[in-house]
């Protein structure tokens, strides 16, 4: 997925996968995954994406500050 935020491009084809979180399994409506990704620039961003019932029923680009990302990464980082 590819998205341009502030003039700024976010593409999980470009971008270095740091860190995913699954819930739930393939086809559970309520499961969904979160996958943190730096861009070649250094940007980060959380790609989100899930069932009809989950937080994340559509894709989703969400661009994260550097403190953010660390702190997502901190708290799913060994799950």
């Amino acid at each position: 997925m590819k998205k341009i935020i502030c003039k700024k491009e976010y593409d999980t084809e470009t971008a270095t996968l740091l860190c995913k979180a699954t819930v739930g399994s393939f086809g559970d409506p309520m499961g969904y995954e979160e996958s943190l990704y730096v861009t070649p620039d250094g940007n980060t961003f959380l790609y989100t994406n899930g069932g009809s019932e989950s937080p994340y029923p559509t894709e989703k680009i969400t661009r994260l500050s550097k403190k953010n990302a660390d702190a997502w990464l901190a708290e799913h980082e060994g799950k």
